[in-house]
């Protein structure tokens, strides 16, 4: 699988990466743990988990997914994989963790018992990046990357990264790293797929200008892109049928990626793929390996025959009269998402 390096750093990965937010809830430890040998087999290197995974989260298993990690990484040489995972900021989402009752920030604190307990659980001296996963908007970003600086002076990180950040949060942490001497965020992970192109608004011209990386989750749109929603189906155990039991702001969310709008377009690429002979799943992921930002497009799975396509994204190229339909679909479709 060929490799990409993650920003300025001197992180080389490869093009996909494995995400591991089902680990230790819709993938039980043995399904998660047959889940990384493939991955790994197929040429995945770059392992992306977090402190608050699984997702959705058991108070009795958050934590699981980084656990699941290293148990696995235990088996293997330690260089042989980049590490990803990330603390937990002030869970500004749509889902909350039962972790340190709720209350947390991103300041030093929290930031370094984060650290800690993720090396724990990874079974591992050093993280090759650590992300935050949600913005603190009212902490001054130079508290929150003096820590992380401290970090990677320690040797406990390599690199950092941000996640679910605006173009005026991500700039505005560069300019701070520039002015203070300090880390700079590497990377950051946003939700992007053909169903959500909102990060090519403002993010992409600076992740461009600034040699930050794009590592997108959810290509896939949450599985609408796999055209299991077709025709209004709800499948048992899917994502956003599962979210039809949660709170309203979580079921208006899922309505947005849902509804008749995105379903209609979801049907519409699925069509430009098979004039590719391409599956849909497929596509999708090869779609965002297109973009010039993008590090390595992060996939997931609850059972190991699920990678099959995606992990043929990686080979999969996609003729330019298609990208150009997939960008006329966008244009008639457009909305806002995310």
């Amino acid at each position: 699988m060929r490799q990409r390096r993650l920003g300025s750093s001197g992180l080389m990965v490869s093009e996909i990466g494995l995400g591991t937010m089902t680990f230790g809830s819709m993938a039980d430890e043995a399904a998660s743990l047959a889940i990384l040998n493939k991955a790994f087999d197929a040429g995945v290197d770059f392992i992306d988990a977090a402190e608050i995974y699984p997702v959705p989260p058991d108070a009795k298993w958050v934590g699981a997914s980084e656990e699941i990690c290293g148990k696995w990484l235990a088996e293997r040489p330690r260089d042989s994989v980049i590490l990803a995972t990330k603390v937990a900021g002030p869970f500004g989402g749509w889902f909350r963790a039962p972790i340190r009752n709720g209350k947390t920030s991103l300041d030093r604190h929290h930031i370094e018992r984060a650290v800690e307990g993720s090396l724990r659980r990874l079974r591992t001296d050093y993280i090759d990046l650590y992300q935050t996963h949600w913005p603190d908007p009212d902490l001054p970003i130079e508290e929150t990357l003096e820590a992380l600086d401290r970090l990677v002076e320690e040797g406990k990180v390599r690199a950092v990264g941000c996640s679910n950040q605006t173009a005026y949060g991500l700039t505005k942490s560069l300019w701070a790293s520039e002015r203070g001497g300090l880390a700079r965020y590497q990377t950051i992970q946003n939700n992007f797929s053909l169903l959500n192109r909102r990060f090519e608004d403002e993010l992409a011209e600076a992740c461009r200008r600034e040699r930050v990386s794009l590592l997108p989750y959810s290509p896939l749109a949450g599985g609408v892109l796999s055209g299991k929603y077709r025709d209004g189906a709800r499948p048992a155990g899917a994502r956003f049928t599962r979210y039809d039991d949660h709170d309203a702001r979580t079921q208006a969310m899922a309505k947005r990626f849902v509804g008749e709008r995105p379903l209609e377009a979801a049907a519409r690429f699925a069509k430009v793929a098979r004039g590719c002979d391409l599956s849909p799943v497929t596509f999708a992921i090869a779609w965002t390996l297109t973009k010039d930002f993008v590090g390595s497009t992060l996939i997931g799975a609850t059972h190991p025959d699920q990678l099959d396509e995606t992990l043929a994204g990686a080979e999969a190229r996609i003729p330019e009269d298609a990208l150009a339909e997939c960008d006329r679909i966008a244009k008639e479709i457009r909305y806002p998402l995310g």
